[in-house]
């Protein structure tokens, strides 16, 4: 079974908006680490919409972009860019950027990706990782831990209906004091 890995950036106050995160090129590297183990990504409709609107490739027109990222930022990019996406949505009538929906139980259609051969799977995001966690179908869950102090939400799992239990697997110190602790819940 392929595994279902969960990642999300969060200060230290718990707050997991993607705007109070301060970008680095040692954390972009991770991350690109991250989704290569991955043969496929797992995105809510808000995730999927809002990395689409960053990440996306510019269809070539020949000129220079405008408000071109740093180069250290072009891997996770490519990356992300390149990857196999399902999306779940009860709202959006069709996705495009190499992916597909995903409708119907939430559960039943994860399991049968997780069933599905290969390296695994990775999700992201806040409300489709809270579900996730609440059917038991998280393997391994990762947490950047900035230092920094936001002051404000969204924060995770706000709303579970019960303690997720987790062993420490892992742990890697960055050089900006961020902090990646990798978990696998306790069975």
């Amino acid at each position: 079974m392929r595994p279902l890995r969960y990642s999300i950036n969060v200060t230290l106050d718990g707050c997991c908006d993607h705007r109070a995160m301060v970008a680095d090129e040692d954390l972009h590297r991770h991350a690109v680490e991250n989704l290569v183990q991955a043969d496929a990504l797992l995105f809510g409709r808000v995730t999927y919409e809002m990395m689409e609107a960053a990440w996306r490739a510019p269809a070539p027109t020949g000129a220079a972009p405008t408000g071109a990222r740093p180069d250290w930022m072009e891997p996770f990019a490519r990356t992300i860019d390149a990857a196999k996406k399902y999306v779940v949505s009860s709202t959006l009538d069709r996705v495009d950027w190499n992916a597909e929906l995903v409708r119907g139980d939430l559960g039943k259609a994860v399991q049968q990706l997780k069933r599905e051969p290969g390296k695994g799977l990775f999700v992201g995001g806040v409300k489709l990782p809270q579900a996730l966690a609440e059917l038991g179908l998280i393997d391994e869950y990762e947490f950047v831990v900035q230092p920094r102090l936001a002051g404000h939400g969204p924060t995770l799992f706000a709303g579970l209906s019960r303690h997720v239990d987790l062993r420490l697997v892992s742990r890697l110190e960055f050089g900006s004091g961020a902090v990646a602790m990798r978990y696998e819940p306790k069975r």
